[in-house]
């Protein structure tokens, strides 16, 4: 449905070591880096999962509202990635578990990044 998600960081390199971790377990991986940016994903497709340099050489900023959520094809992957996210100093923001107010097999976890974008990885099987 989408081509690709962006989040801004100024130290990609602090970035990509925390992504590295966090999105392994998604099978996500770095398809290219340069100075400006770092973007995973699966060999030969989309979509694409981007951090970048803002492009006004600012700081980067959290959106009010806004949340990235990656999907996972099951749950012991979303328990994975949260983990991930912690172990690397990433803040919690709702641990792994169902959601049934979303629906009945709804299983996410939230988390923020080292820049404070909040992240959910989320599977929507039955276990």
């Amino acid at each position: 449905m989408y081509s690709h998600t962006t989040i801004g960081a100024n130290d990609l390199a602090r970035a990509r070591a925390f992504y590295d971790t966090v999105l392994a377990p998604l099978g996500l991986e770095v398809r290219y880096a340069d100075e400006t940016i770092v973007g995973w994903g699966r060999p030969g497709g989309r979509p694409q999962f981007l951090v970048v340099r803002p492009f006004d050489g600012g700081e980067p900023s959290v959106g009010n509202g806004s949340m990235i959520a990656l999907l996972a094809p099951e749950r012991r992957v979303v328990d994975a990635c949260h983990a991930a996210a912690l172990e690397q100093g990433g803040t919690d923001e709702g641990g792994p578990g169902l959601r049934p107010h979303y629906h009945r097999n709804y299983y996410g976890a939230y988390f923020r990044d080292l820049d404070g974008n909040k992240i959910c990885i989320v599977s929507h099987h039955a276990e």
